[in-house]
């Protein structure tokens, strides 16, 4: 089972549809934290580790099919329907759960689509790789030994909240990670359809979800609707919290697919 992280009412009957959240790849559930307790004033939220992530359980086969089993388990223990939110990788296992059966309700994709990408992450790996974690006595000995490998402070400050510098270990199964590295880039061919709400909420400046993915997404997911929010790229919820957060919050609570009334944001 994921290692999950609660937030919200858990016991109350009357309490809205649980919302489980999945990061993307090299995150965990405590990215999440200030959204997700938000998002929790009138329901569970759940952020959840990802298998070979966090405190979650390290497993050989890395899959998108293995990622969404792990969530359909996790919402069928709840014993109720499900709001499902999916960044990245998190948002293409999203997918594979709710086109295999999962019991959704309404589902939310963060910045991705339904397909296959050429930019690998093995570059990071071998970052984090590389650092000497016997030598490693602090956060900011780690950060100068990725600098060397990584520019951009704020990509190596989102690393090093995976590693725990007591334990000198990475929270992240970097081996098999980058053994199926291929998969997580990729898309696994996918039949049948999701035919609740779907919502694909975009940064606006990121290049992930084109308009050539649309029919696709239309075809796998025909409630679908697109959201974007301005001056954020791929890493969306971080780069412009709230404009996320009210998003989800409209699509989340509406009656019907609707469209977002937040002015950051703009549905099709």
């Amino acid at each position: 089972m994921l290692h999950m992280i609660s937030h919200g009412p858990e016991s109350d009957p009357e309490a809205s549809t649980p919302l489980l959240i999945a990061h993307g790849l090299f995150g965990s559930g405590r990215n999440w934290g200030v959204i997700a307790k938000r998002l929790a004033n009138h329901r569970r939220v759940i952020a959840l580790d990802m298998r070979n992530h966090g405190a979650s359980p390290w497993h050989a086969d890395h899959s998108y099919h293995a990622l969404a089993a792990d969530i359909a388990e996790v919402a069928t223990q709840l014993g109720q329907p499900v709001d499902l939110l999916g960044h990245s990788m998190g948002g293409k296992a999203a997918m594979v759960a709710a086109l295999s059966g999962a019991p959704i309700r309404r589902l939310i994709i963060a910045d991705i689509a339904p397909v296959g990408y050429s930019h690998s992450q093995q570059p990071v790996i071998d970052a984090m790789q590389s650092v000497p974690l016997d030598d490693i006595s602090s956060r900011a000995e780690a950060d100068q030994a990725l600098s060397g490998h990584i520019e951009d402070p704020a990509l190596r400050n989102f690393m090093l909240q995976s590693l725990n510098i007591s334990e000198r270990r990475w929270r992240l199964n970097l081996p098999i990670l980058s053994a199926s590295m291929d998969q997580i880039i990729g898309f696994p061919e996918l039949s049948g359809r999701f035919n609740a709400p779907t919502l694909f909420l975009t940064g606006a400046q990121s290049d992930y979800l084109l308009p050539e993915h649309r029919p696709l997404i239309k075809a796998l997911f025909p409630k679908a609707r697109f959201a974007k929010i301005p001056q954020a790229g791929h890493w969306l919820h971080a780069e412009k919290p709230r404009e996320f957060e009210a998003a989800v919050r409209v699509f989340l609570e509406a009656k019907s697919p609707t469209t977002p009334s937040h002015p950051s944001s703009r549905l099709k």
